[in-house]
């Protein structure tokens, strides 16, 4: 009988297929996979040789008897396949966003706690090799006490995208569930963990986008914009969800006496002009750091007064997953990590449902703010 942990893996696009390759990668026995289209779950699990395939989550957790199940789907499926999962004793890897609302994000923090099961929640670009060395220079004092963090972003998503999960709330969509966490996981692994205080705005200036049939790859769904937008036969999906945010938040960081203040910034369906970037203003210096999410190169700004780049140390290129694709590559440093702790070895922390049942209250409050101040009374 083979001693290698079994994963069942829920979800078979783009998501589902990384989460397998990276389990393999780990050491772990991928014994299923289930999907949404018996077609599509069956031609995958023969291309990349997986035993089992079905469309029946309940009946694949029987018949597959995993130690770990990996939740690879749109938001708004995680709910119910997680509960039954962790009922049936399996640890649990889940990618962002963990459920669509706080309080079942809570539920099954709670219950995963109470069966005494390991979770991970994939806000995991925190494990970008430039981020991880920013997490260095900043422990060691390179930038003296952090005071503000900076993440800016426009990915310049075009508004006619196939209509699909990440347009609706109820799904799991919005760029706060899937964009927002991971420069949160970013700024936290950096500065500190404990999230003090928020503030925001949310946009949606979407309004709607085609309906297009066969998209089953989230990386590949521009291939599918319809060449004729204005085909009277094409059908329309309405977004309810937000596209553009601000974010403003204070943390709590053991480098520093006062609360490092932070400015996330993202705008989805904006032409962008300079680059995206990732910055840590401390009281002696400063670390930017190139890319949305932090992906490089890194500048130090130190006592020479003068913008240096830095280049990743060995140990930590060493480390980082040999793969294509930043998603991929941080899939893998995680999963391993995770597979690592149920085997019993000594990992360093790394975000759990704890994390992300928080994550997903700080949207519900983002969401829901009302703190603009009515300053008409001084232009009467």
């Amino acid at each position: 009988m083979s001693e290698k942990l079994r994963v069942l893996i829920h979800g078979s696009g783009f998501a589902g297929q990384g989460h397998a390759e990276a389990f393999r990668y780990a050491g772990a026995e991928v014994v299923g996979i289930v999907g949404r289209t018996e077609s599509v779950v069956q031609d995958l699990a023969a291309e990349m040789a997986i035993p089992y395939a079905g469309t029946d989550w309940d009946q694949a957790l029987g018949d597959c008897q995993p130690d770990i199940v990996s939740i690879g789907t749109p938001g708004g499926a995680h709910f119910e396949a997680i509960k039954k999962a962790i009922a049936q004793g399996c640890h649990v890897f889940c990618d962002k966003p963990m459920t669509v609302d706080g309080d079942t994000a809570e539920e099954l923090y709670r219950l995963a706690s109470e069966k005494g099961v390991k979770t991970a929640y994939a806000a995991s670009f925190r494990y970008m090799p430039h981020v991880l060395f920013a997490k260095r220079l900043v422990a060691e004092g390179a930038i003296g006490e952090p005071q503000e963090v900076e993440c800016i972003s426009h990915f310049n998503l075009e508004k006619d995208i196939p209509f699909g999960w990440s347009h609706r709330a109820e799904e799991g969509g919005g760029r706060l569930n899937n964009n927002f966490t991971h420069k949160l996981s970013i700024v936290t692994s950096v500065v500190g963990e404990k999230i003090l205080a928020l503030k925001a705005e949310v946009r949606d200036d979407l309004g709607k986008a085609p309906i297009v049939k066969g998209v089953h790859n989230f990386k590949t769904r521009r291939d599918h914009i319809p060449d004729n937008l204005d085909d009277p036969d094409l059908e329309w999906g309405e977004s309810n969800v937000e596209w553009s945010y601000t974010v403003l938040a204070k943390l709590e960081s053991e480098l520093a006496s006062k609360p490092v203040s932070v400015l996330f910034r993202h705008g989805g369906l904006h032409p962008r002009i300079h680059d995206d970037h990732v910055v840590f203003y401390g009281s002696k210096g400063a670390i930017y750091l190139k890319g949305h999410y932090g992906s490089g190169p890194l500048y130090h700004y130190g006592k020479d007064k003068e913008w240096r780049e830095l280049h990743l140390p060995d140990d930590i290129a060493a480390d980082v997953p040999d793969v294509d694709g930043d998603t991929e590559r941080n899939w893998r440093y995680l999963i391993r990590e995770f597979v690592n702790d149920i085997q019993g070895e000594n990992v360093a922390p790394y975000q759990t449902f704890r994390e992300g049942s928080l994550y997903q209250r700080l949207i519900d409050v983002i969401r829901e703010d009302d703190s603009w101040i009515d300053v008409t009374r001084f232009q009467d």
